[in-house]
């Protein structure tokens, strides 16, 4: 009994042409033909997971493939029905709206028997590929979000524990996050959140209180109300559970643990300012920590605890939005209100064990969602807009783009590149073909894919010298490539997506010199004339904007090479940098100027104060229990007019009536350090 063969569509108003078609494919496929867009829509409505692959004519009555694209958008079918679109058009207009519209090939008629049976099938075994690999993704990430689970509640298990308590506030933290940050999805993109975003900051909720493992049982289950001294050592959760993420040897990049310490360190904030530990206003609290610090009251009014009974929800959402609690950002609000009658359900549902499966494959749905194009007008501006955007790119960084899939094998060019190099977008297997045995060599063609598979998982760019023979001249250039590896357990060679650019040495040597000229090379961090560069420009256009220029220096760097050894106290001046660059926004400006002497520039609004508060905290705080030590000076540029050099002097003035008054605080430029200053100049 013969195999069952895959169907594909064929569109055309030209009944010649499909019974070409026909001709050409019935050996490898059963077909099914239409006749114009409508019947098309129609056999997909009834036969849409039967259908492996469509060819789609351009040019029809009654619905032409553009239109039959759209709906084929709407409907979510472009995404697992490759279409390659059939027609004599060949103007560039009709190829790049075909393509924006998902279509994944174009075959141009008259038909050429050879290139239609090879790119059906070669796209017909892409899309097999593609669909094995995301059955694999969905068994692979339904299997971690079962994981992820499992740890959240042994998480909660764990921290609750020394509370008496069920271990459900994780839990329910860990829901209501979800709920509230989703709803502010729906409602606002003001905070950029993706549905990745999302996934971090409802793991990394499960952290918020793993502080309190550092706080004595006695005060953890006072069933009384706690004096202020115990309220004090209550809140030092907040600084321990940041400081045991920031203390991770390894991994301190990862998102989750980088989300976690916004979370530990700030879930206690408030809006208004009036939170702890270091009193941050309004969006200077990550949403994050602000999402789980709502989610964090709602459930600690709603449950049973040693001190208190529950309280019922409609109480507890009256008491928040009263502003009981302390003040929440008001978009959280809002979403606090439009999900109430969920949370109160979700109140009553969370439970261990309580993820079925049905909850973790909507995770798992929303893990792997990809927007397909969209038929809106607006939509098709968008994507041709980012398409013109990258070719514009291209042409003028003279970047060859490329990517390189393995099975089935071809490589897919930019448009700039295919046309620099004189081959075709896709080249289908080109081992084959005139891009390894002309524009490369076939040994350099061998060396490159071998060199690919070569790299691993972790570390997976490349960077090779290739010499390509541009219309009959050699050229050397660089190929930078990401290779792909699949997630399997012993993971699998996938591809790759890069770029080829020109190599000029002595431009690249210049590149190089002029990173070394603006950057410290100890710390990374500018160095004092890149940042004296960038501040004067900022400052020359200040108009009503306010600056505040911090210069610091350590009191005890020589003590730490002293006693230490000179490679400590290197060491010392990272751990420097690297908690300046945490403790500061991407715009700021950092620098260290030499030796123990460093400056930040920021901007601000109301008042600078907290921010200088929490940075000379955070800055100071003790490293592999070395006592750090600074004297930081801080002046303010409030209106027009003053340039780099008399601020500096300020900040700098400020700073040495601090070492003068016994070294390790900080102080603002005033008058009376200005009257100290030159009082001392004198003597």
């Amino acid at each position: 009994m013969s195999a069952k063969k895959s169907k594909i569509l064929v569109v055309d108003d030209s009944e010649l042409n499909r019974a070409l078609l026909v001709d050409m494919l019935e050996d490898d496929f059963d077909i099914i033909e239409a006749e114009n867009g409508e019947q098309a829509i129609a056999v997909l409505v009834e036969q849409e997971t039967d259908i492996s692959l469509m060819l789609l004519d351009i040019v029809m009555p009654a619905m032409d493939g553009f239109e039959v694209l759209a709906i084929m958008n709407k409907k979510g079918w472009i995404k697992t029905i490759p279409v390659i679109m059939i027609s004599a058009e060949t103007g560039s207009a009709y190829i790049d709206r075909a393509y924006d519209l998902g279509a994944v090939d174009y075959i141009s008629r008259p038909f050429d028997e050879r290139t239609v049976q090879h790119r059906v099938m070669s796209n017909y075994m892409l899309m097999l590929k593609q669909h094995e690999m995301a059955n694999m993704l969905t068994t692979q990430i339904y299997e971690k979000e079962k994981d992820n689970r499992l740890m959240i509640e042994i998480l909660s298990h764990i921290v609750e524990f020394r509370n008496g308590e069920s271990g459900l506030h994780v839990l329910h933290v860990n829901a209501f996050t979800e709920l509230i940050l989703t709803r502010l999805m729906q409602m606002t993109d003001k905070y950029k959140l993706t549905d990745n975003d999302l996934h971090i900051i409802c793991i990394a909720s499960a952290l918020h209180d793993i502080g309190k493992i550092s706080i004595p049982s006695e005060i953890l289950n006072k069933p009384g109300r706690l004096t202020k001294e115990e309220f004090e050592q209550m809140k030092k959760h907040t600084v321990e559970g940041a400081n045991m993420l920031d203390a991770i040897p390894f991994r301190k990049n990862e998102a989750l643990i980088k989300v976690g310490y916004q979370i530990c360190r700030w879930h206690h904030e408030r809006y208004d300012g009036s939170g702890y530990p270091d009193g941050l206003k309004g969006d200077d609290i990550p949403i994050s920590a602000q999402a789980v610090a709502l989610a964090d009251v709602y459930d600690a009014l709603t449950s049973e605890r040693v001190y208190k009974a529950a309280i019922p929800h409609d109480d507890a959402i009256a008491m928040i939005l009263d502003g009981e609690c302390g003040a929440f950002n008001p978009l959280l609000m809002q979403c606090l209100k439009d999900i109430s009658d969920t949370l109160k359900d979700e109140l009553h549902s969370v439970s261990f064990g309580h993820a079925t499966d049905h909850d973790i494959m909507h995770t798992v749905e929303r893990t792997l969602k990809s927007d397909g194009p969209d038929v809106s007008v607006r939509t098709i501006r968008l994507l041709e807009h980012e398409r013109m955007k990258n070719k514009f790119m291209s042409d003028i960084s003279h970047e060859i783009q490329f990517e390189y899939i393995v099975e089935p094998e071809m490589i897919v060019l930019s448009e700039w590149g295919a046309e620099t190099l004189g081959m075709p977008e896709k080249i289908i297997n080109p081992s084959e073909s005139d891009f390894a045995n002309k524009v490369l060599s076939r040994d350099d063609y061998d060396y490159i894919i071998n060199k690919m598979r070569q790299t691993t998982p972790e570390r997976s760019v490349l960077s090779e010298k290739i010499s390509l023979n541009l219309n009959g001249n050699k050229k050397w250039c660089k190929l930078i490539a990401k290779v792909m590896w699949g997630d399997a357990e012993a993971p699998e060679f996938e591809g790759a997506i890069g770029k080829i650019i020109d190599v000029d040495e002595e431009t690249e040597e210049l590149r190089h010199l002029e990173l070394l000229a603006n950057h410290d090379a100890c710390t990374g961090l500018l160095n004092h004339n890149a940042a004296k560069r960038q501040i004067s420009k900022l400052l020359e256009g200040a108009g009503a904007h306010k600056y505040a220029l911090i210069f610091f220096d350590l009191d005890n760097l020589k003590v730490a090479n002293d006693n230490y050894g000179h490679l400590f106290g290197d060491e010392l001046l990272k751990t420097i940098a690297d908690r300046i660059r945490k403790n500061t926004r991407s715009l700021d400006i950092s620098a260290r100027m030499g030796g123990d002497e460093f400056i930040i520039f920021m901007e601000y609004k109301d008042t600078i104060e907290p921010q200088v508060d929490r940075i000379f905290k955070r800055l100071t705080e003790p490293y592999k229990d070395f006592d750090v030590r600074l004297s930081m000076g801080v002046a303010c540029a409030e209106s027009e007019g003053i340039d780099y050099d008399a601020l500096f002097e300020m900040a700098d003035q400020a700073a040495y009536s601090v070492k003068r008054g016994g070294k390790n605080a900080y102080r603002f430029y005033d008058e009376s350090v200005k009257s100290m200053f030159v009082a001392d100049k004198k003597d």
